[in-house]
């Protein structure tokens, strides 16, 4: 059995980790719609949590992907997997102000409609 000492200390670790992550994933979010800002607050809730969730599902992929976790062992490659996250914050948002625009630009369309035009549109 493990000394629970060391058992918590690890929680308490996986915890600040998490923690630090999410707040890259939440600067990306702010950057984004500093430069811009939805147009209602149905908008602002849906790409906010698709910003957050691309970033850290996305950015944890990467890390995953180039075997990047050793890199948590030190503050400055735990301050560059957070630039990771940052960066894959931010296709997040593009995708959803790009849905939100093409949407809005189609309002005439029924959801048939527009799955019949997204479809031709992808495989020509």
């Amino acid at each position: 059995m493990s000394e629970p000492a060391t058992t918590t200390a690890g929680g308490l670790a996986l915890y600040k980790i998490a923690a630090f992550c999410g707040v890259f994933a939440v600067l990306a979010a702010i950057v984004v719609m500093a430069m811009t800002m939805p147009r209602n607050p149905r908008e602002y809730g849906v790409a906010l949590v698709c910003t957050v969730v691309s970033g850290l599902a996305g950015g944890a992929f990467v890390v995953r992907w180039y075997e990047m976790a050793h890199w948590a062992n030190d503050y400055l490659g735990l301050v560059a997997i957070g630039g990771v996250i940052f960066v894959c914050s931010l296709p997040g948002w593009v995708l959803v102000r790009a849905y939100f625009a093409y949407v809005e630009a189609r309002k005439e369309l029924t959801l048939l409609e527009l799955i019949v035009e997204i479809k031709g549109a992808i495989w020509k």
